[in-house]
């Protein structure tokens, strides 16, 4: 019979040099990402508070410039940026629960900025034109501090769970687990009778 222990095995392992790059990449979207927000909620409190429609008209559009092509470009390198290092990583994609939950965290609020936010800044632009063409009606709506708000608490819950990792495991690990590809915990084969 066959005493050796079962090996951890994975799908693939990143050397430290590629790990350490892939984490900077996925840092420096998630901080821009969140810059972008910021930049946001201040373009539409300026465009919500300026004394001219001049000064309102240049936040509303200016708010299309940051918020569609360059915020869901930064969403969608910290997603992939952070799928590989989760594939690569011991952590994983859904084998510890902070992990789990920024993974759904970077999706949700992905998908979020394409089908809710997006058009609401395109709307945005529009009225900005309409304002500086020297329409009166011409405002920023005010459901869109709510997106800008729920986004920005979202993300930086995410950066505090990659800082404090609170939460363990989704399963705890039996000692005669294996790794699978993506950190998933696998039962080992059955041995035969023959070992």
């Amino acid at each position: 019979m066959n005493a050796n222990p079962v090996r951890q095995t994975r799908g693939f392992q990143l050397s430290r040099r590629t790990r350490r790059a892939l984490l900077v990449v996925h840092i420096a979207a998630a901080g821009a990402w969140i810059g972008m927000d910021l930049v946001l909620a201040v373009l539409s409190l300026r465009a919500w508070l300026a004394e001219t429609p001049r000064e309102r008209a240049i936040s509303m559009q200016a708010l299309e410039l940051f918020g569609v092509l360059p915020m869901i470009s930064m969403a969608l390198l910290s997603l992939v940026s952070g799928v590989l290092l989760g594939l690569g990583t011991k952590y994983g994609l859904l084998r510890y629960w902070w992990v789990a939950v920024k993974l759904v965290i970077n999706v949700l609020f992905t998908v979020l900025l394409v089908v809710a936010l997006r058009p609401g800044l395109n709307e945005a632009a529009v009225e900005g034109r309409r304002l500086a063409d020297g329409a009166a009606d011409a405002s920023l709506d005010s459901g869109m501090a709510f997106p800008l708000v729920v986004s920005m608490s979202g993300l930086l819950f995410a950066v505090a769970l990659s800082v404090i990792k609170p939460w363990g495991p989704v399963r705890p690990r039996r000692r005669d687990d294996r790794v699978g590809s993506g950190g998933l915990a696998v039962q080992p084969r059955e041995r035969s009778r023959a070992e």
